[in-house]
């Protein structure tokens, strides 16, 4: 088995340790780690806002949801660990016919889907449940067929990335990850630039809100706010969820207010506007972008990190893997990938429940409605069925947004730096 030289250590440490220079000054100016600035949040029980059954029924769902999303992560990572940390994937493709280039999306398409059919029966379970509770009324076809695109859509973005590494060790096996780290950074901002049309329109038809009083007071919010936005458009979601949801997507040209159709439908506008005011408030303090910078700054870290790992040769030979530069590296490669996913979630989960935090000051701020965001806060969660009290592990590792009580706890705290009481939240 022939190898090529491995990656420059001087180098990669050299992207790690500038990466993560960058990741520290980006954190320490521009994430808002305080959640009430001069402030805390005012505790909250969740007694306070749901009833006995509300609570039984959260709880019931979300713990099942939450032991169905942990064994599936388990199989995942197991099925992506054999297949990546032995021989097994290199074989598979070794037998593919082709050049390497048309190798690996093929490669990349066969690891995706061995690791989508192992974890199929835990998400077949878990629409199940979501039948039962009545948060889903989408056809079994319509469900299988969003699967598939989702598959698809992470097909793709997987293939580039890993046609990246490889294509660039091959050309150069020495700098390679300087070269991935470049080119990881500019593909992540294009990412962000064409994701809101190229790859949400596969998921939802949009049509633009009508004109009337709600698209009038959206416009006049953003305005306001001084966001910039290219239109307010409505998403069919109510075909696949009933929970409700609105977001700011893109940036620059590509900026756009989306609401979920039931949202519209089933929500007081004063409530809809708080949701609203939290999304311009991701837009007014430039989040997406933010993400984006930590995301181009967190693909040059996995860059340097890959490729001091990628140079250890016992790892490679363990593999069946002659060097970062053969099509034989690809199960490899999305192995180390999950990996470094998973260990990377809890700080970035972090960052995102900050960014939250601040988005919600935002809706506050702009709609000066603390009864608007509480009840829309309290709706949330009543049609999501999401838990008031997930475990602490839990919601640092994968919660992506403050619970229901902080948020309530976050607005109360800002209610009485402002007025001196923090109005009792009712049901």
């Amino acid at each position: 088995m022939t190898t090529e030289p491995s990656p420059s250590v001087r180098l990669c440490l050299w992207l790690v340790g500038v990466s993560l220079l960058v990741l520290v000054a980006l954190g320490a100016f521009f994430v808002p780690w305080s959640w009430v600035p001069g402030g805390h949040l005012v505790a909250v029980r969740g007694s306070e806002v749901f009833s006995p059954a509300q609570l039984s029924r959260a709880q019931a769902y979300s713990s099942m949801q939450r032991h169905l999303g942990w064994a599936s992560l388990a199989v995942s990572m197991v099925v992506s660990l054999v297949l990546g940390l032995t021989a097994l994937g290199a074989r598979a493709t070794r037998r593919l016919p082709g050049p390497w280039w048309l190798r690996i999306p093929v490669a990349t398409l066969a690891v995706l889907l061995v690791g989508e059919l192992a974890t199929l029966p835990f998400s077949l379970v878990s629409r199940g449940h979501a039948l039962d509770y009545g948060l889903t009324h989408q056809a079994l076809g319509g469900w299988l067929r969003d699967q598939a695109v989702s598959l698809v859509v992470s097909w793709v973005f997987a293939s580039v990335l890993v046609v990246l590494v490889i294509g660039t060790a091959r050309r150069s096996p020495r700098r390679w990850p300087l070269w991935t780290a470049l080119a990881g950074a500019v593909l992540t901002v294009l990412g962000s630039w064409v994701y809101p049309v190229v790859v949400e329109p596969l998921f939802n038809h949009f049509t633009s809100l009508p004109d009337g009083q709600l698209r009038t007071r959206i416009l006049a919010l953003a305005k306001t706010e001084q966001v910039p936005v290219s239109d307010v458009l409505v998403a069919d979601a109510s075909r696949r969820t009933t929970t409700l949801n609105a977001y700011v997507s893109g940036f620059g040209s590509t900026r756009r207010v989306v609401l979920y159709d039931n949202l519209v439908k089933d929500v007081p506008q004063r409530e809809t506007l708080s949701v609203v005011g939290h999304e311009l408030g991701h837009a007014r303090h430039h989040d997406v972008l933010l993400g984006t910078a930590l995301g181009s700054a967190g693909v040059v870290l996995g860059s340097g990190l890959l490729g001091l790992v990628l140079g250890r040769r016992r790892l490679l030979r363990r593999a069946s893997v002659a060097d970062p530069g053969q099509p034989e590296a690809v199960a490899l490669l999305l192995a180390l990938a999950a990996v470094g996913a998973l260990l990377a979630s809890p700080v970035q989960n972090t960052v995102s429940r900050a960014m939250e935090a601040r988005a919600d000051r935002a809706a506050i701020e702009s709609t000066h409605d603390y009864t608007g965001f509480e009840r829309v806060q309290v709706s949330l969660a009543t049609h999501s069925l999401s838990s008031p009290h997930p475990p602490a592990w839990s919601q640092f590792w994968f919660g992506t947004h403050p619970t229901t009580l902080q948020r309530l706890g976050l607005a109360r705290a800002l209610q009485r730096q402002e007025t001196g009481e923090a109005r009792p939240v009712t049901r």
